[in-house]
This record gives structure tokens, C-alpha cells and sequence, in this order.
């Protein structure tokens, strides 16, 4: 835990993404990299150098039209006296039914952040903490380049003008590797994501793709990130 708060404070202070006094929705998908985050701010509010309140919130796209059971999170965001909201949606069926997407992830994390983006703003939040961690960053900056010819990623802190709200990526500089060992030590909740696609998604095709260029390149993730540094490109 102390390895992943390291990274994620020096991405604070470096983005300047906390501010006294800020009240963070955190978005809680139940994957090891939201609740790795989650733990971790909460953790941080008794030392870092300013003042937040944190929210974890949490979309429910329902997949197959149920309810997904989180009440382990529930437990959690009780024991740690963090208020949760839960909101239920019939995005799945949206997707899977009704418009029967054959490209969904798309489609389907557009919605998602947009139901964030209102369940933040309802709780009274001015920023929002998405997840997302370096492997993420080299894993769009592929994408975009293999899909659109486009040079850049996600931004480590982005405000949404017609929404009045900041995202903020705290885990920018962190590994899914150390999310992976924060849970496992720390022995944190995980809810099994239902989608009917995962594990056989596009970003799965480029972590492969990443993997298989490290053998031969190096740690080319941490190099990715470096060149978006260095040409200050999407906000780095």
C-alpha cells in the first residue's frame, strides 16, 4: 500500500489534482484498480498536506437485467465511515439487447462516464477519481494510434465544462501489477465484472500486443509515458 500511495501522491502534487477542501467522488467500478485507488485515498486523507472528503460512487450497468451484488463494498465503505452511492442502470441491456452494439466497450464506457458524471455532481463533488494506472495510459495511447493514427491519451486531470466537474487519474504513475498486490495484501473486496465480453476485448488484444513488445523493447509502458511527458501531449 505504501509503494502505490507513493505514486499516486507524487501524481497529485505534480498535476495538482487535490486542492483543500475538495469533496472526490470516487468511481468504484469493483475492479481491482478502482478499489486499490479507493483504499488508498482513503488512507491519505489523515496525512496528505490538504483537506478532501471522499464519495465512493458506483454505476450498475446491470448486465443480463440484475442487480450486481456489491454489498462486500457496502461492508467496506462502512467500516472505513466513506458514504456510497449505488446507482442502477439499464445500460447493459441498452447495449446488449436493445441495440445489440458489436463494437460495445465504446459505447458502453461513454455511458458509464456519464452516469459518473451526474452521480458526482448529485453528491455534491467537485471532483471525480477515475482508476486508470500507467499500463492504462500506454494501452489507449496504442489504441488511438492504431485505430485513429492519433498521438495521445486520457489527460491526468481534465474539466468537463458542460458538467462543472474535474477528473481527476491519481494512479497515473502506479502499475496494474501494484493494484494487483494492494488488494491481495490488504485483502480488499473484488466484484467479478459481468460483462459478457470481458476478457475478449480490444485493450485485452493490446496488453498482449504491450507484453509482447516488453521481451524485445523493454518496459515499453513506462516509455509511453515518458515520450506524453516529454512532448507535454494530452496533459502530461
Amino acid at each position: 500500500m505504501r509503494k502505490l500511495m507513493g505514486y499516486m501522491r507524487a501524481a497529485m502534487e505534480q498535476y495538482n489534482m487535490v486542492q483543500d477542501g475538495d469533496k472526490i467522488a470516487v468511481g468504484l467500478s469493483g475492479g481491482k484498480d478502482s478499489v486499490a485507488m479507493f483504499a488508498a485515498l482513503a488512507r491519505m486523507r489523515s496525512f496528505y498536506p490538504v483537506k478532501f472528503e471522499l464519495t465512493a460512487i458506483i454505476i450498475d450497468q446491470r448486465f443480463k437485467g440484475e442487480d450486481t451484488d456489491y454489498s462486500t463494498l457496502e461492508v467496506l465503505c462502512k467500516n472505513i465511515e466513506i458514504p456510497l452511492v449505488i446507482k442502477r442502470t439499464n445500460i447493459g441491456k441498452l447495449i446488449f439487447e436493445i441495440r445489440a452494439e458489436k463494437n460495445p466497450c465504446s459505447l458502453c464506457a461513454r455511458m458509464r462516464r456519464g452516469e459518473l458524471h451526474d452521480a458526482a455532481k448529485a453528491a455534491g463533488c467537485n471532483k471525480l477519481a477515475l482508476g486508470h494506472h500507467l499500463d492504462d495510459v500506454a494501452e489507449t495511447f496504442m489504441m488511438n494510434l492504431l485505430n485513429g493514427g492519433t498521438i495521445g491519451a486520457f489527460s491526468p486531470v481534465t474539466y468537463l465544462t458542460r458538467k462543472d466537474i474535474t477528473v481527476i487519474r491519481p494512479m497515473i504513475f502506479a502499475r496494474e501489477s501494484d493494484t494487483a498486490r494492494v488488494v491481495r495484501r490488504e485483502g480488499l473486496p473484488v466484484v467479478k465484472n459481468a460483462c459478457p465480453v470481458d476478457d475478449s476485448t480490444e485493450r485485452q488484444e493490446v496488453k498482449i500486443l504491450l507484453d509482447s513488445l516488453a521481451h524485445k523493447y523493454g518496459d515499453v509502458r513506462s516509455k509511453i509515458l515518458g515520450a506524453l511527458q516529454q512532448s507535454s501531449t494530452s496533459g502530461f
